[in-house]
């Protein structure tokens, strides 16, 4: 198989392990659902959605785009605190890297949340590539303002397969 049809098979994010471990400690509650299952590290998977091209170029570098299948939901507070993630895209181009989602289930708008860093990105075991994240100005806003842009996140987990 020629390294320019790598593809991505499916993604793994903990969004950020202190706002997860936030939420429950308040008693709050994180579902995975739709697709996004929960990993045994307490973060998520998700599956590639058919029609993304993202993958690894000839160069080794990532390109494309790819779409990923499931729901995180995290509320805590009675509802003052609701956090809804839909349906996360890496997206590759010219300005970077950035990883996207839906803002709620109706997946009428696309958000930026988060930017990658393509130069720090590293091979991982079984084929998968490490990205580091961190928070966009949307991003500051999903997670109810509570972290500043530029905020380092749990990296994203991609396979290649």
């Amino acid at each position: 198989m020629s390294q320019d049809r790598v593809q991505a098979t499916s993604l793994s994010w903990g969004v950020k392990q202190s706002f997860r471990n936030y939420v429950e400690a308040t008693g709050g509650v994180t579902q995975a659902s739709d697709g996004a299952a929960r990993d045994a590290d307490g973060g998520f998977t998700f599956t590639a959605l058919a029609g993304g091209d993202l993958r690894l170029g000839a160069d080794g570098k990532l390109q494309g785009t790819g779409k990923f299948q499931g729901e995180l939901r995290f509320e805590a507070h009675g509802g003052m605190l609701s956090v809804c993630l839909v349906d996360p895209a890496v997206e590759v181009d010219a300005d970077g890297a950035a990883l996207t989602v839906a803002d709620s289930p109706a997946r009428t708008r696309r958000l930026e949340i988060a930017r990658l860093d393509l130069s720090a990105m590293t091979p991982g075991e079984a084929g998968e590539m490490i990205i580091p994240t961190a928070l966009s100005m949307d991003g500051v806003q999903l997670l109810g303002d509570h972290y500043p842009p530029r905020t380092p996140l749990d990296p994203v987990r991609l396979v290649l397969g």
